[in-house]
């Protein structure tokens, strides 16, 4: 499904990814984790080319994200992300935030576009919310329409870059309650998330990053009850404290 081989970016003198590899298989659920300034975002903004990146490789579903001429429309629609900070359009509905998309890349007609929509309204529990404003919702909400306006592209995987982390403490469950569905119905799903809960009982692998690499790739059990480096432990013993 993804594969990530021996990615490299560097920001000047700045090593920001070193040589990272990882395989994502459909279906899977896997969390990217470490501490600040790992490179965990960088990483996943990669998958899609919202970053460029100077060496090595990204395949997804067998194009080569980094190729020329690639078609990065294409790639966007297939592979969703959802972002800290929500970035809805806040002069448009959220049916119009969710329906954008669908019209203009997918070529999808109002009525099939709005049937489309308040399908995923009703999946993340928000049909009642359909011709509001962003500015109305909570943080939760919109986080939530975001993740159906994700979804309405059709994706193959989807990409959570710390979905929770603008969150207040109250609303972060609400999204992680819509994000471990998604998982149970066979999403393929990578999330950079601080959430050791969640990953612990969502995730089946966990890569654990510092200094832009990727220094453990171990299935969820064993990286929390035996992480194979001092620098992991270390941090699950801050992170679970």
């Amino acid at each position: 499904m993804i594969e990530i081989r021996n990615v490299t970016k560097s920001y000047g003198d700045v090593r920001v990814l070193d040589g990272c590899t990882a395989s994502i298989e459909t279906g899977s659920v896997v969390v990217l984790c470490g501490p600040s300034g790992a490179g965990k975002s960088t990483l996943i903004r990669c998958i899609n080319r919202l970053e460029t990146f100077d060496g090595g490789e990204i395949l997804v579903e067998g194009l080569s994200v980094g190729a020329p001429g690639a078609n990065l429309s294409t790639l966007r629609s297939r592979v969703g992300m959802v972002f800290q900070s929500f970035e809805l359009f806040p002069h448009r509905t959220v049916l119009d935030n969710i329906n954008l998309a669908q019209m203009h890349v997918l070529k999808r007609d109002a009525a099939t576009a709005t049937a489309r929509t308040m399908a995923l309204l009703d999946r993340v529990g928000l049909t009642a919310h359909a011709h509001k404003y962003p500015g109305a919702l909570s943080g939760g909400q919109q986080q939530r329409i975001a993740i159906a306006r994700a979804l309405a592209m059709d994706p193959v995987a989807m990409l959570f870059d710390e979905p929770t982390s603008a969150l207040d403490p109250e609303m972060i469950s609400e999204v992680l309650d819509v994000m471990a569905v998604l998982a149970r119905d066979g999403m393929t799903m990578i999330v950079v998330t601080h959430e050791m809960g969640f990953a612990r009982q969502v995730a089946d692998r966990v890569l654990f990053m510092d200094h832009g690499r990727i220094v453990e790739d171990r299935d969820t059990t064993a990286f929390f009850t035996a992480p194979g480096t001092l620098r992991a432990q270390e941090f699950l013993s801050k992170m679970l404290a």
